[in-house]
């Protein structure tokens, strides 16, 4: 994986990073369940994750559909921001951009989703995707970073 520089995260909760990936990893229900997605390691600012590449996610010529590698990205994007947010605070993604750079056909695929900036209302991710040593993808996305809601 390429070194991007990250910023210091002194809000980091290790329980709550702890949490997501038991969560994460036991699941197999929605998205995550469906890509079989594991979280590997969790940091200030910087989640490992890996995932099985299975016939199902392959086009008629082979290759892994597009829409698997962008539901991939798209978890990743928002998870790693979870132990730096308030508890009860969510992430919703408002745009991210793909650049699909080799054909994955089978193996593994490693991510590392990597937070570039982040303020009290947006965060931008940087997502880096590996296949078998080759860089398969890399991705960019901006979050809207929303605070808890008071209790009423």
């Amino acid at each position: 994986m390429a070194q991007t520089p990250t910023a210091t995260f002194e809000h980091f909760d290790q329980r709550i990073a702890d949490a997501m990936i038991k969560v994460n990893n036991e699941t197999t229900a929605g998205l995550p369940g469906f890509l079989g997605v594991k979280f590997t390691e969790f940091g200030p600012g910087r989640l490992l994750a890996v995932a099985e590449v299975r016939p199902d996610f392959l086009t008629p010529i082979g290759n892994i559909h597009g829409g698997i590698m962008a539901g991939l990205v798209d978890h990743l994007l928002g998870c790693v921001l979870y132990p730096l947010m308030p508890r009860g605070a969510w992430a919703a993604t408002t745009e991210f951009k793909l650049n699909y750079l080799a054909p994955v056909k089978d193996g593994t695929l490693t991510a590392e989703s990597t937070v570039v900036s982040m303020t009290r209302t947006t965060a931008v991710v940087r997502v880096e995707v590996v296949n078998e040593g080759r860089l398969a993808c890399i991705a960019q996305g901006t979050l809207l970073v929303r605070e808890p809601k008071p209790a009423s």
